[in-house]
């Protein structure tokens, strides 16, 4: 059995969404946090949100890829057990007992796309159409070769103050790049 685990690649998710979910929270499709909006008037970070990010269900954030995992049965269970209290929590559902039903479909859905090996990364891309929402789906996955080294590090530093050069080739070393 596999689901979905939300995946930071790089801080962007914490600038695109006004809640970027945490790496490694159970992914749905998120679709339903929609349901009541007309994606029309969305803009900005809701807009970016709809458009095309997966449900974190522990924080309610959003995250541009999910992770296929393998999972067991207790696993599964508990990722739908999260889902109906935040449902309640944060969805208005009145009780747990009417929100388990759709939380064992979203987390049925979020499984059915999982068709792929472990480790696949999975991203999403919504539209709506004469009132319709759509979501299609794609997957990236390895292709077995080693992964460059990275062409860029970002440097932090307080205050604005302006990184000597002495720092920038320190960090230039650690990394391995080349002059």
């Amino acid at each position: 059995m596999k689901l979905l685990k939300t995946i930071r690649a790089d801080p962007s998710d914490t600038f695109i969404f006004d809640k970027a979910a945490e790496p490694g929270e159970w992914a749905v499709s998120g679709a339903f946090m929609f349901a009541r909006l007309d994606p029309a008037t969305l803009s900005g970070k809701a807009r970016a949100a709809f458009r095309g990010g997966f449900l974190g269900i522990e924080s309610f954030g959003w995250s541009t890829l999910a992770r296929v995992i393998e999972v067991s049965e207790e696993d599964r269970s508990a990722a739908v057990e999260l889902l109906v209290a935040r449902l309640v929590q944060h969805f208005g559902a009145p009780d747990i007992t009417t929100a388990r039903p759709a939380a064992q479909e979203e987390i049925a859905f979020a499984a059915s796309l999982c068709d792929h090996p472990a480790e696949t990364l999975v991203a999403v891309s919504r539209d709506c159409k004469d009132g319709v929402t759509r979501e299609a789906y794609r997957t990236l996955s390895s292709n077995g070769r080693p992964k460059p080294a990275p062409v860029f590090t970002f440097l932090q530093v307080a205050d604005d103050a302006v990184p000597s050069r002495q720092q920038i080739d320190l960090v230039a070393l650690r990394d391995g790049a080349r002059r």
